[in-house]
């Protein structure tokens, strides 16, 4: 699980309020993208973090682009490389390493979204205010493609029949788990690094496996109560799954794996 590869590509960053906060962005095959959410994440309010990217084995320019921005971005970075594909084996590398270095809070988003100008600073207040897992809203981008009208709506939409879903559910409200169930979309929560570590954080796995958020939650809840949803912490996601799984397609893929397309992780598909 050691990365392959990690040191500082930009200058060191600062802490502010006690919270030594890293932000984690797992990469696969986002030559196309990448720059756009480096660009959003150096335009946030509060900047006081250190950015980790993780290279999760891409085969095309994605660390040509990401060494790009960089050279271009005042923020602190850092950039590693996970050889084991998966979206779980990449977030647990990059916030195992981003502990180990130093990190008592860590949010987390992919490589596709473009996370709102006061994200970072509502990560940093809602672990000032105790939270162990943090999570928020997810909207869909609007600079990728020419969004349809019903795609502006049905995103939030499916993530809400979800967390409906998710509350009702007999394995996330089984004996043992603490406080409410939240659904935690992977690219947009935060997580503490005490309950990290306590947890045993992300089930290091592939998108088609599990769904390595839910299973992150479930196992902070085992350890906390202190799971909270925070409506100022917002992201526009890609709807790139949307169109390549359909409506119904993407209910049943963020349900529980019900639906089965020939490619699972879109990751990288433009």
């Amino acid at each position: 699980m050691t990365p392959t590869a990690g040191a500082p590509a930009c200058g060191p960053g600062s802490d502010a309020g006690g919270i030594r906060l890293w932000v984690v962005v797992p990469a696969f095959n986002e030559e196309s993208g990448i720059a756009a959410t480096m660009k959003a994440l150096a335009a946030q309010r509060d900047r006081d973090f250190t950015l980790l990217v993780v290279d999760n084995a891409s085969t095309d320019s994605t660390m040509v682009e990401i060494e790009r921005a960089c050279a271009a971005s005042s923020l602190a970075v850092q950039i590693i490389t996970e050889p084991r594909k998966g979206t779980g084996a990449a977030a647990d590398t990059g916030v195992r390493h981003a502990i180990a270095h130093g990190a008592t809070h860590v949010l987390r988003t992919d490589a596709d979204t473009l996370p709102a100008p006061g994200w970072s600073a509502a990560g940093r207040r809602a672990f000032a205010g105790g939270a162990d897992l943090v999570t928020g809203p997810m909207r869909a981008r609007s600079d990728e493609v020419r969004l349809k009208l019903w795609e502006r709506a049905v995103l939030p939409a499916v993530i809400g029949v979800c967390q409906t879903f998710g509350r009702l559910r007999p394995s996330n409200r089984a004996p043992g788990l603490h406080g409410p169930y939240r659904m935690s979309p992977g690219c947009n929560l935060g997580v503490s690094a005490r309950a990290y570590l306590a947890s045993g954080g992300f089930p290091r796995t592939a998108i088609e496996e599990v769904h390595e958020d839910r299973e992150l939650v479930n196992r902070v809840r085992r350890v906390s109560g202190r799971v909270e949803l925070h409506r100022d912490l917002v992201v526009h996601a890609s709807v790139r799954r949307l169109r390549a799984y359909g409506l119904v397609g993407t209910l049943r893929w963020y349900l529980d794996h019900g639906h089965h397309p020939d490619v699972v992780d879109v990751r990288g598909v433009a």
